[in-house]
């Protein structure tokens, strides 16, 4: 039987896990034993964000140095070339100490064995969290396989200045949306609300979410894909019909032209997340001051749910020799309120530690909305009501599938529910190539 994830995850003790794996980490036996993290340890850890060897230099000047356990950062690239780096790396029993993951990536390093369970180190640290941000570091588990560090929940930005000329009000539900793109194309036919992207799976992946979608769970030792689940679906028959009428553009975000439509207010408003205001700085600066944020619309009038586009961890892998010490800086990094700061001052990063959301480092809005004092109080409050999300071993494999089904489908105006079952079936394949069980 093929080594799957399922597995994996049921294998929480040391020895389970050595012996379910041919991996014999250098780290997985001979820790630095206790919860405390007794050192003393060097640690090393594969980072993308900015700034965080100023953060990790508070840490080693200070509770570190008490106890004895230092972290160097050695800067990576992001995304799947560092999941490729860190599988080649585990592979060969040089994983680091500690390595930053994007929520979605975690499944197919625990597939492979490469991140510890870190649940008695950690114990107690979940209450600091969203429910929903927790959850994915845990996998339907009770084991914890990382400590989150950002997030990235979803809302709606929109012009104030140009929904007042064209007296739109700010729609609460997705009904609504489409009601408002419909009447500013009456209005106005030159501009449009938003534009449908397909070159962000995220963004689709994160409207899904909020719609109730869990697009890789477990039965057993089978692995079961929703891709084309009636919550996507409906998510994606939603966003081709505005696209087929053309009451929504249809062209790519981060492109040239997407900027000016931003700059010029040929596009009056934008499906984002917290971190919109980083983009719309240099995508749109002429407009400084002139958008609002709101909560995403909702699929139920009244109900209060949201996506995530985006976000990372914090994890330990199996080679680290010191995984309680690791843990005990994964804690620190992601909880304690100095390094917290640190990372909003030096990272710019949104902390998922809920504590975090509001005061100190985000006590005043983004520049971009200095019109809106409270930017981070909603914010915070939106970010608490994160829907829980499902990801799988080949997420990588889907979002690539997605990009080109959904980009010739968003080009050519055509169905996007036979583009979601292309992406669905690609899915499944991929994973049955690779070995995994996977339900009909």
């Amino acid at each position: 039987m093929p080594f799957t994830l399922r597995r994996r995850l049921v294998a929480l003790s040391a020895a389970a896990l050595l012996g379910a794996s041919t991996l014999t980490a250098c780290g997985s036996s001979g820790d630095d034993g206790t919860a405390t993290g007794a050192g003393p340890a060097a640690l090393t850890y594969w980072a993308w964000a900015p700034g965080m060897d100023e953060v990790a230099a508070l840490w080693n000047e200070g509770p570190g140095k008490e106890a004895g356990i230092t972290v160097t950062v050695k800067k990576q690239a992001s995304g799947d070339d560092l999941v490729t780096k860190i599988l080649t790396a585990a592979k060969a029993h040089q994983a680091p100490d500690l390595v930053q993951a994007e929520y979605q990536a975690l499944p197919t390093l625990v597939s492979n064995d490469v991140l510890a369970d870190i649940s008695r180190e950690v114990e107690g640290v979940e209450k600091k969290f969203a429910p929903g941000v927790w959850q994915q570091t845990t996998l339907g588990t009770d084991a914890v396989y990382a400590v989150p560090q950002d997030s990235g929940p979803m809302m709606f930005y929109y012009r104030q200045d140009l929904f007042r000329q064209y007296g739109l009000t700010v729609p609460t539900t997705w009904d609504q949306f489409a009601a408002t793109a419909r009447a500013l194309k009456k209005k106005a036919p030159d501009k449009s609300l938003t534009t449908f992207s397909a070159n962000d799976a995220g963004l689709f992946a994160g409207l899904a979410q909020q719609a109730g979608a869990r697009w890789w769970t477990t039965e057993g030792e089978t692995w079961k894909v929703g891709i084309d689940d009636p919550a996507t679906r409906k998510v994606a028959e939603f966003w081709g019909g505005l696209v087929e009428e053309g009451a929504v553009d249809n062209q790519p975000m981060y492109t040239p032209a997407w900027n000016n439509a931003l700059n010029t207010g040929k596009q009056i408003a934008w499906v984002s997340a917290v971190w919109a205001s980083g983009t719309l700085t240099t995508a749109a600066p002429d407009t400084r001051g002139k958008w609002a944020m709101a909560p995403l619309p909702q699929w139920t009038a009244g109900a209060r749910a949201t996506g995530s586009w985006g976000g990372s961890s914090t994890a330990v892998t199996n080679d680290s020799k010191h995984k309680a010490a690791a843990a005990r800086f994964v804690t620190w990094l992601n909880t304690d309120p100095t390094a917290l700061a640190a990372l909003v001052k030096e990272g710019g990063i949104y902390p998922a530690a809920t504590a975090a959301q509001t005061g100190g480092a985000l006590a005043e809005a983004p520049d971009f909305f200095a019109d809106q004092p409270d930017f981070y109080e909603r914010a915070a409050a939106i970010a608490g009501t994160t829907a829980p999300s499902a990801w799988g071993p080949n997420v990588n494999v889907a979002y690539t599938a997605f990009r080109d089904a959904f980009a010739r489908a968003a080009k050519n105006r055509a169905d996007f529910g036979a583009a979601l079952r292309t992406v669905h079936d690609t899915t499944v394949a991929d994973l049955r190539k690779q070995g995994f069980e996977v339900a009909e």
